[in-house]
């Protein structure tokens, strides 16, 4: 039966059926919103751009209209549905940050690539959508100008916190986001309140001071943004804040304390896998484009390709202090690719500050 015939009181139970059918397929949490219930989050999007807080991240001003309104990217969208996947780890990852010979992986990407994982469920439940109700509808998983964050705390699944990331009541900061626009005119969840209160915790933890005010991300000095987006040579100012972090940061996450109330992923996909849960840094550093491409494959880390990789790694050996990766970086000092070389000449400098200070130590 086309949704288009079906009577005004039959929303709701398209609703409910809708809601159950992706709780069905593994998703965790599922809520409706309307297309032009983020209106707000345009003026924030606006000031964002005009600051020039996206840094190097162009797409993002050039559909900023999309962006901002569902409608502009897809007329006919009436509704709009998000779901949520839970990928909660099973131990704070700044416990990680102290063992400095080892690299810290952000969370999200420790598993299979959850852009495969969430599309291959999100697409089970449009195409059941459209047999059911005889609707049209469009699928994203970041993959297209959509305000996911906006959306979700606009369908009630949680709230967007002083770093800008979704907070849920039940999942913590740890939630994948999909989401559907749907011609169908349904029945929309309440918006989710903003349960930040006085907290400061995520905004006080940033080693690189991304928030200039609450509720304002400045991505140039993100570490998740200079390790994955960035493209040239991490500048100076930032590399010791980074420590061991090679792919992404989550201490603004981990430091939110509705993470009391987070759970660990059901999901065996989005369970680390051995290789990528603190995996050593000289183990990462002698990655060949081959190597790269094999250890990393299903992975996301491997989009941002091996040469960016290794100048993040080298950064972390850098910043480990162990004098014993010195034999290993000589290799680095040549490499075919410029940033590599700069940056390992930058390890290998402040490798050598360490032996040096330790000797004067030992004479002293």
């Amino acid at each position: 039966m086309s949704h288009a015939a079906a009577p005004e009181q039959t929303h709701m139970p398209q609703a409910v059926h809708i809601r159950h059918k992706a709780l069905a397929l593994g998703f965790d949490d599922v809520g409706i919103t309307r297309p032009d219930a983020i209106s707000h989050a345009a003026e924030g999007l606006d000031a964002f751009l005009a600051d020039g807080h996206h840094g190097s991240m162009e797409w993002m001003e050039a559909r900023a209209d999309q962006r901002a309104n569902p409608t502009v990217l897809w007329p006919d969208a009436r509704s709009v549905i998000v779901v949520a996947m839970n990928y909660g780890p099973d131990t704070d990852p700044r416990t990680l940050l102290t063992e400095k010979d080892h690299a810290v992986i952000s969370v999200y990407a420790r598993g299979k690539d959850y852009h495969d994982v969430l599309k291959k469920r999100l697409k089970a439940l449009g195409r059941w959508m459209a047999a059911e109700f005889g609707c049209a509808l469009k699928v994203f998983v970041d993959t297209a100008p959509v305000m996911e964050k906006p959306l979700a705390a606009a369908a009630g699944l949680g709230w967007q916190g002083k770093h800008t990331n979704l907070v849920s009541r039940s999942y913590g900061s740890w939630l994948f986001l999909g989401v559907i626009y749907t011609d169908m005119p349904l029945t929309g969840d309440t918006p989710h309140a903003d349960r930040c209160g006085a907290c400061r915790a995520c905004l006080d933890s940033c080693p690189t001071k991304a928030f200039p005010a609450p509720y304002r991300l400045d991505a140039r000095r993100c570490i998740s943004y200079l390790t994955i987006e960035h493209k040239g040579p991490i500048p100076l100012e930032f590399r010791k804040a980074m420590g061991n972090r090679i792919y992404g940061c989550d201490d603004c996450l981990a430091a939110c304390p509705w993470n009391k109330f987070a759970r660990t992923a059901n999901e065996a996909a989005f369970h680390a896998r051995v290789e990528l849960d603190a995996p050593r840094l000289d183990s990462l550093m002698m990655l060949d484009d081959a190597g790269f491409r094999q250890v990393f494959s299903g992975s996301p880390i491997k989009r941002i390709g091996r040469n960016r990789f290794v100048r993040n790694v080298l950064i972390a050996v850098g910043n480990s202090g162990d004098t014993s990766f010195l034999p290993k970086l000589e290799p680095l000092l040549t490499d075919d690719d410029p940033v590599v070389r700069e940056t390992a000449v930058w390890a290998r400098d402040q490798l050598l500050q360490t032996w040096s200070e330790a000797q004067n130590n030992e004479s002293a």
